[in-house]
């Protein structure tokens, strides 16, 4: 793919959606942070639900380490892999009280050092909470740069580094949202609906005929 059609396929997502956004909910970077921990193979539409209850109650590193593993369990036990992610969430804060007084860093190196927190996670929290280019690739994305040939790479870690290198830069901020939300609603695993994809013509998927219609 050549740099042309990468250029038009981020002008047309972007006409679509020039304000893309994760659909996790949140008030704050923190609650962002924990949203992210818990969203690990888990919907975005779980997590709202569980953190809807949480949040009321507790929403600050103090208020959740108050509740202790149990309490917290009590709220997010809807959620996949949940003593786990208990288990993390309580370290992470513990952690963010005692070396960032109380506040979410915004390096990669100090988040990648919260427990429960992966390149993943430091990713959408550096872009989506701090504004800064990075790229969280997930199964979506990584599924959609390899089947339109924007990025394709046999790892996340490759495909991500790709993408950052040829994603043309005034893109680069809300290209990870958008690649999301176009794997999460169009460019789907098992049926892709390529017949209502607005980059269908430009895109390299070579079995897109059998789902144009």
């Amino acid at each position: 793919m050549n740099k042309q059609k990468r250029i038009e396929i981020f002008e047309r997502l972007r006409a679509a959606n020039p304000t893309p956004t994760t659909e996790l909910a949140y008030n704050s970077i923190f609650e962002l942070l924990i949203s992210v921990i818990l969203s690990a193979q888990a919907t975005d539409v779980g997590v709202n639900k569980a953190t809807a209850k949480l949040y009321p109650v507790a929403n600050t590193p103090e208020s959740i380490l108050a509740l202790g593993v149990d309490g917290l369990k009590d709220y997010i036990k809807t959620i996949g892999l949940f003593n786990s992610k208990a288990e993390n969430v309580i370290k992470t804060c513990r952690a963010l009280i005692e070396h960032h007084g109380s506040q979410v860093p915004d390096t990669r190196e100090a988040l990648e050092a919260l427990p429960g927190v992966g390149r993943k996670t430091a990713n959408v929290v550096l872009n989506t909470a701090f504004g800064q280019p990075a790229m969280a690739v997930d199964t979506h994305i990584f599924r959609v740069a390899n089947r339109t040939g924007i990025a394709p790479g046999k790892n996340v870690l490759e495909v991500e580094k790709r993408l950052m290198r040829l994603v043309p830069k005034e893109f680069l901020l809300d290209a990870h949202h958008w690649l999301i939300l176009h794997g999460r609603y169009t460019c789907t695993a098992r049926k892709p609906r390529c017949g209502a994809c607005i980059i269908e013509d430009l895109c390299e998927f070579k079995h897109k005929r059998d789902y144009l219609e």
